[in-house]
């Protein structure tokens, strides 16, 4: 049976930066727990490896920038490293004794109720025959397994590259596809998360390696997961592999909005309807594929799979209850959920400094916000007064903004240069402040247009410091920043917490939300696309363009059908209290009433063939 179908846990660890999962597997995978490794910073996984090999006393032959294809073999290096580590700590595990506070206990006491295994498990326990119990003991230590080791690519993150000489290198050495490469060649038996998009050189070099490819058995050893905003995209991207011969093991659905990172908003697309149209047209979604993959197989590896492989639908972003985990895993049959920003106040499981750690267990509402930090230019979650954004402040104040730009991965920019170049960076904050200088200004444009160029923040080293900080890898005296990037959730969190005690909030048997009142997920990401919605419309509210008036009128639209659907889906919502469902159609209609107002205040924005205002639920 191919990995992909069979999981120990219904909830999976998202990535999480560059730094704060770039060694989670190492912490939890064997329990069970698959979690997803950033393969964007070459250089902090190269520290990650020294670090490690210091750790397992296993000699460190370093991989320096200067070698050929360095990029590629670091990642490959380090994804050994960790496989090997993982592979020895799961035998330990395997192999020790079930008595209270082992680890092969830990592994099973972690476990839902809900799990088969976990019934054998208090079987065991409750058997009072000796050759029984062992029996069954043999038997529970023949079923575990570990947590996949899976790893992200961001396709958005595609650099070019250029030798010591200064030429450009072929394309297979740029960010993305190298990282692949790294990852191909590993010898991992995982999946690989593709996010941001499409990347359609990315996506055509898997072709290149066949461990992507089902052998004849239909085992794939590395496996793709595509992360999704909406059904579309998933077609739209599912076919461009199939075409190919190469299957998608999984989709995961993320919040447009209410997630941690950079948010890629949809275009008003709401979760809840999201997840009930891949409810409804998953067998259509894997049939489609299927037929085009067969035919694809067939001309290329001489293969015929009469059954398609298996696929796997999760969701991810702003869960933060049992019961909003269960909805999600029952009513709308998803195969897996991922947790990611309460995770981040687990020392056990993430990397974060323990001043930021401070900072975050302390965060409320109004500490987290929706930013222009990214020199991407999308919006980026973040905290108020992280160590980074403090750092930035004040070489703002001191006439010496910008970063050094040590790493580059988010380069994009060309508007002073043929090269391209960070908007974080130094030299590009210097010559569009000159840029600007030169221009006349009022003080209130000229304030305006300085704040839009020095709030890019160095994210791309930054977000990888806290790991640096946690286990005191300090090069040269170098003082570091870090920066963090939680979703909103962060606000209902405040506890320090263990893992037993997070996976334990997570299948229901304690609760460690704090004391703020906390919106259901999907009432909460509905009030940050109707922020967002309110920000743009400020972007274009005195001189809007057609393309934007059609822009703001389809997602309007699409928020009134998002909410039309809460209306009578809130009420049959059998895991929450009568009391709650009445509470949440109470938030539908005051978010209802605040977009009627948005709409009804900026009319000249929005097509005049547009839907009529938001209906008012009763």
């Amino acid at each position: 049976m191919d990995k992909s179908t069979k999981t120990i846990h219904s909830f999976h660890v998202p990535v999480m930066g560059t730094g704060f999962s770039i060694d989670t597997p190492i912490k939890v995978a064997k329990y069970g727990i698959s979690s997803v490794i950033s393969l964007v910073d070459d250089t902090l996984i190269e520290q990650m490896r020294k670090f490690y090999c210091e750790v397992m006393k296993e000699d460190y032959i370093p991989i320096s920038k200067y070698e050929p294809d360095y990029r590629a073999r670091r990642i490959t290096a380090y994804l050994n490293l960790v496989d090997r580590i993982v592979k020895k700590q799961f035998e330990v595990l395997k192999n020790s004794a079930f008595e209270v506070g082992s680890e092969i206990t830990k592994y099973f006491e972690l476990l839902s109720d809900h799990s088969p295994l976990k019934n054998l498990y208090n079987k065991m326990l409750a058997t009072t025959d000796q050759q029984s119990k062992s029996d069954l003991q043999t038997e529970l230590r023949n079923s575990i397994q570990p947590g996949d080791i899976n790893v992200n690519i961001m396709t958005k993150l595609d650099r070019n590259n250029h030798a010591p000489d200064g030429t450009e290198l072929p394309p297979e050495f740029s960010d993305a596809l190298s990282a692949l490469r790294g990852y191909a060649q590993s010898t991992l038996n995982s999946a690989i998360v593709f996010s941001a998009g499409i990347n359609r050189r990315l996506y055509t070099y898997v072709e290149n390696f066949k461990d992507f490819y089902a052998d004849a058995s239909g085992l794939i050893k590395k496996r793709i997961i595509l992360k999704v905003s909406d059904y579309r995209s998933s077609i739209t991207q599912g076919k461009f592999f199939a075409k190919k011969g190469l299957w998608v093991s999984e989709y995961r659905i993320e919040s447009g909005l209410n997630c941690g990172g950079h948010a890629f908003a949809t275009d008003g697309y709401l979760m809840g309807p999201i997840l009930e149209e891949f409810k409804i047209k998953k067998q259509e979604l894997i049939n489609s594929l299927h037929e085009i993959y067969n035919q694809a197989v067939q001309l290329k590896n001489k293969l015929n799979f009469l059954s398609p492989h298996p696929i796997r639908i999760t969701a991810q972003g702003g869960i933060g209850t049992y019961n909003e985990d269960r909805l999600l895993l029952d009513y709308y049959q998803i195969d897996g959920t991922g947790w990611a920003t309460p995770f981040l106040l687990v020392p056990e499981v993430t990397n974060v400094d323990d001043d930021t750690l401070k900072k975050l267990a302390a965060a409320t509402e109004d500490d987290l916000y929706l930013s222009n930090v990214s020199p991407l230019g999308v919006p980026f979650h973040n905290l108020r007064g992280s160590n980074s954004d403090l750092e930035r402040d004040r070489r703002v104040e001191d006439n010496r903004p910008g970063s050094a730009c040590p790493k580059g991965h988010l380069v994009s920019n060309t508007e002073f240069t043929t090269k391209t170049i960070c908007t974080a960076s130094r030299q590009y904050q210097k010559s569009k402040i000159d840029q600007l200088n030169a221009m006349n200004l009022s003080e209130q444009e000229y304030k305006k247009a300085m704040d839009k160029v020095v709030v890019k923040s160095c994210i791309c080293h930054d977000l990888g410091e806290g790991v640096l900080l946690k286990n005191k890898i300090i090069e040269n005296g170098q003082k570091r920043f870090a920066a963090v990037c939680p979703g909103p959730n962060i606000a209902y969190f405040s506890k320090i917490s263990t893992l037993a005690e997070m996976v334990g909030h997570i299948y229901g048997r304690l609760n460690l939300l704090n004391a703020t009142e906390r919106p259901h997920m999907f009432i909460k990401e509905l009030k940050l696309y109707i922020d967002y919605l309110k920000n743009e419309i400020m972007k274009c509210v005195l001189e809007p363009t057609s393309k934007e008036i059609a822009y703001l009128t389809e997602f309007k639209n699409n928020l009134l059908d998002g909410m039309n659907y809460y209306k009578t889906f809130f009420p049959k919502m059998i895991e929450e209290t009568q009391e709650y469902r009445m509470k949440m159609l109470e938030e539908l209609k005051k978010y209802s009433q605040k977009l009627e107002y948005l709409v009804e205040e900026h009319q000249h924005l929005f097509s005049e063939t547009s839907l009529a205002p938001a209906a008012v639920p009763a």
